[in-house]
């Protein structure tokens, strides 16, 4: 299994290099890893503060992390934070994050990249959040006992890690100094393979989105638009999740306003989407707070307001689970709003349980989406039954963030 693994990360390393002159995300992942030794050199060079590495595979992943980043910040200001994210759409985003000292991209996983950034670095303690296993990064921290932690992991039974061939994968999960996880099946799995250095912490990411929610600032092009009416919000929709949306849409924007935010941001597909809606809709960038509350939709075509925008929310839809999974459905849950997705979220503990708690409804194609809408919409009574329900599921469920750092204030003061 090491040397499939080998030839894999091989592979994918020349996989990048051919596609970078024809996919962006390829492209920005050779350039953010071009002399990224030397910088991590000169970025060190002189450093003699102790430095902890956090390390995010995307801003999913950073938003699961950085509440225990910025609670780090706080009981320990004598330590660097070093932040290294695997995908450009985390170390894009937040490149200029203020909450840490350094930023780069995470070198692809060999035993001589591992060696040599461990060197310059010299981490005291390293947290690797949800998804991320190296090999070689992981070997090299543990051969320097240097603290590992895993935080917010989540584990299935179909997983790599619980298969008769999977050793080779169990033993990366040995070298960890303790496992965080999400919730009690994840756990019992990890027991079941001999893997006991686990403790139940749940999601630091309902810390993050309840932070968040206390902090969130009015958006006065917003508040023109919404103009006290109820509003349908759409947080990461891609184009398949609108197909299945568009019937709802038509029939509702005289009555309800709808706020659209695509996961991807490109003008190509802003173009598209305003087409598909034809009239009645307005980009956000080129709107007027003086004609604005004229349109019924409003798509937004900038990032970074999300959080912000389903406080402006009566009802949210969720996108991505018509693709490769459901996006972030706690930012809309913080706020009660009931929701709606497509059908691939099973592997998003949060989702299972706002279904099992009638707090959301997953649908697979626009008659279902029309049907569940309607159904809360005409209720006396359900919306708000929705909003206390889920409220309380979030503050039930908050509370990661101090267990783990409890352990760390250990770990680093022992």
């Amino acid at each position: 299994m090491k040397l499939l693994y080998d030839i894999g990360l091989k592979a994918y390393n020349g996989l990048l290099t051919v596609a970078a002159p024809f996919n962006q995300k390829a492209k920005l992942m050779l350039q953010g890893r071009d002399r990224q030794f030397e910088r991590l050199q000169e970025a060190f060079a002189g450093n003699t503060a102790p430095v902890v590495w956090f390390h995010c595979a995307s801003l999913g992943e950073f938003e699961q992390g950085r509440p225990v980043i910025e609670a780090f910040k706080v009981e320990f200001p004598e330590y660097k934070v070093l932040l290294t994210f695997f995908s450009p759409s985390g170390y894009e985003v937040r490149k200029n994050y203020s909450g840490a000292d350094f930023i780069f991209y995470l070198p692809l996983d060999s035993a001589a990249n591992a060696r040599k950034f461990i060197t310059i670095v010299q981490p005291k303690l390293a947290v690797f959040v949800k998804y991320e296993f190296w090999h070689y990064y992981l070997q090299e921290l543990e051969q320097r006992h240097i603290p590992i932690l895993s935080i917010s992991a989540i584990f299935r039974p179909d997983q790599v890690f619980f298969k008769p061939y999977g050793e080779f994968n169990r033993n990366m999960l040995r070298r960890f100094t303790h496992i965080y996880t999400q919730n009690k099946q994840s756990l019992e799995l990890l027991q079941r393979i001999g893997i006991t250095q686990t403790t139940i912490a749940g999601d630091t990411r309902f810390d993050r989105v309840l932070q968040t929610a206390a902090t969130i600032k009015p958006i006065p092009i917003v508040d023109a638009f919404t103009a006290g009416q109820q509003v349908f919000m759409v947080g990461s929709s891609w184009p398949a999740d609108i197909d299945v949306l568009l019937p709802l849409i038509q029939k509702y924007k005289s009555t309800i306003k709808f706020i659209i935010a695509p996961h991807e941001i490109h003008e190509s597909g802003i173009a598209a989407l305003m087409q598909t809606i034809c009239e009645g809709a307005v980009r956000f960038s080129q709107a007027d707070a003086q004609t604005i509350a004229n349109y019924s939709v409003l798509v937004i075509d900038n990032i970074g307001m999300l959080s912000a925008l389903y406080s402006y929310g009566t009802y949210a839809y969720i996108g991505g689970a018509f693709g490769k999974g459901l996006h972030n459905t706690l930012e809309a849950a913080v706020f009660g709003l009931p929701l709606f997705f497509g059908p691939k979220y099973g592997k998003f503990q949060e989702a299972v349980d706002l279904v099992k708690l009638d707090c959301a409804f997953p649908v697979n194609n626009a008659d279902e989406l029309l049907a569940a809408f309607e159904k809360v919409h005409t209720t006396p009574g359900a919306r708000q039954t929705i909003t206390d329900t889920e409220k309380q599921y979030v503050q039930e469920q908050a509370g990661a963030t101090t267990q783990i750092m409890a352990d760390i204030q250990r770990l680093l003061k022992r």
